[in-house]
C-alpha cells in the first residue's frame, strides 16, 4: 500500500513548499457537504484535508469550530458520516491524504478494532486523537499500525524534551505541532516562541512537522514553511465556510485555499 503522507512531503519538499491541510468537520454545514467541500479544497491547492470527528465536548476547540461540530451533530452527523465520506472521496478519484482528527470518546464508543478496519477500509490515512496521548494509546496505536494507519500526536511549546521524545518514539507520518498554548483560533501573528519550539523538536525527531492553531492568513504559512513543513488551518477555514451559502461554498473553500497557498487558480469551464 502506498504512503500518500510520505509522498505529499516529498512532493512538497520537492517543491520548496510547506503542505497545506485545512480541517473541516464531518457532515458540516449540511450532512451532505464533506465531500464536495473536500474536493473544492484540493482544487484550490490543498495538499491533504483533516476530516473532524464530530464530539459534543470538545475541549481543544474554540468557538468557532464547536460551534460547527454541534451544528453537525444536531444534523445527524456521527462517525459513519465521517468515514462514508472518506470512501466517497477515494470512489471519486481523490488521491490526496485525508486524516480523521478527533477525541478519543467517539472512537471508543464506536469500537476501537472496528473503527481503525472501517477507517482503513474506507480510506483514512491517519489519525489525530487530540485528547489520547501516546502513553496511553496502545489500544488504538497498535491495531492502527497493524492496518496501515499513521497515528498523529501533538507537542505544544510547553512539552518537555522527555515528552517530545516520547511522541517522536510513537508518531508517525508527521507530529502536529501546536503554535500556542491553548485553544484552536484564528490570530493576527505567529508565536515569537515557534521558531525555538519548532527547533528542539527538529532536533529529536526526523518525521515531518506540521504546525496548527492560528494558522489564518498566506503570510502565516509562508513564515510555517521557513521552519516546519506543513500548515493546517482550521478556523479560519471553517469560518470561511460558515459565512458563505449553500450555493457558494464549493467557490468561496477554492478561493480561501488559492489564496492562503498562493495557487494560482484553475481555469473552470
Amino acid at each position: 500500500m502506498s504512503d500518500r503522507i510520505a509522498e505529499m512531503f516529498a512532493r512538497t519538499r520537492a517543491e520548496g513548499r510547506p503542505a497545506v491541510i485545512p480541517f473541516l468537520p464531518a457532515g458540516w454545514p449540511e450532512p451532505d457537504d464533506t465531500v464536495r467541500l473536500v474536493e473544492a479544497a484540493i482544487e484550490g491547492g490543498a495538499d491533504a484535508v483533516e476530516i473532524g470527528l464530530p464530539f459534543s465536548d470538545p475541549l481543544g476547540d474554540g468557538p468557532v469550530n464547536q460551534q460547527a461540530y454541534q451544528e453537525a451533530i444536531r444534523g445527524g452527523c456521527n462517525t459513519e458520516t465521517a468515514l462514508s465520506a472518506v470512501a466517497e472521496l477515494r470512489a471519486r478519484g481523490v488521491r490526496a491524504p485525508l486524516l480523521v482528527m478527533g477525541y478519543f470518546n467517539p472512537v471508543l464508543a464506536y469500537g476501537v478494532t472496528r473503527f481503525v478496519q472501517a477507517a482503513a477500509r474506507a480510506g483514512v490515512d491517519g489519525l489525530i486523537i487530540v485528547d489520547l496521548p501516546p502513553q496511553e494509546a496502545a489500544e488504538l496505536e497498535i491495531p492502527a499500525r497493524e492496518a496501515g494507519l499513521h497515528m498523529v500526536y501533538l507537542l505544544a511549546p510547553t512539552s518537555t524534551d522527555d515528552r517530545i521524545r516520547l511522541v517522536a518514539e510513537h508518531a508517525s507520518g508527521f507530529i502536529y505541532c501546536v503554535s500556542v498554548v491553548g485553544i484552536t483560533g484564528e490570530r493576527r501573528e505567529l508565536s515569537a516562541e515557534l521558531p525555538e519550539f519548532i527547533a528542539r523538536v527538529r532536533a529529536r525527531t526526523d518525521l515531518p512537522l506540521a504546525v496548527g492553531f492560528g494558522i489564518s492568513a498566506r503570510e502565516h504559512v509562508q513564515a510555517v514553511g521557513a521552519l516546519a513543513d506543513a500548515a493546517i488551518v482550521g478556523s479560519a477555514f471553517v469560518r470561511t465556510i460558515a459565512e458563505a451559502t449553500a450555493q457558494q461554498r464549493p467557490e468561496a473553500v477554492r478561493a480561501f485555499v488559492e489564496e492562503i497557498t498562493g495557487h494560482e487558480p484553475a481555469v473552470r469551464s
